[in-house]
């Protein structure tokens, strides 16, 4: 994910509290936005089954796709 893209991402999760539908490039995961951490890049997510991780920039990008 780019600079533009994090910002972007983080300003929806931030300021309008919205979740925001990421997939993770390396393992295919979805996952929605519910927090950034700035000084770090990531972004924590919530994933399909519940469970709470964390991604940093790189490893995730902004998906359009809903699950099945």
């Amino acid at each position: 994910m780019t600079n533009t893209s994090y910002d972007r991402v983080c300003y929806r999760t931030e300021q309008r509290e919205e979740s925001v539908p990421l997939r993770n490039v390396k393992n295919g995961q979805l996952g929605y936005s519910f927090g950034c951490t700035q000084a770090g890049n990531t972004v924590q997510v919530k994933l399909t089954n519940g469970q709470l991780d964390s991604w940093s920039s790189d490893e995730c990008v902004e998906s359009f796709q809903e699950p099945f």
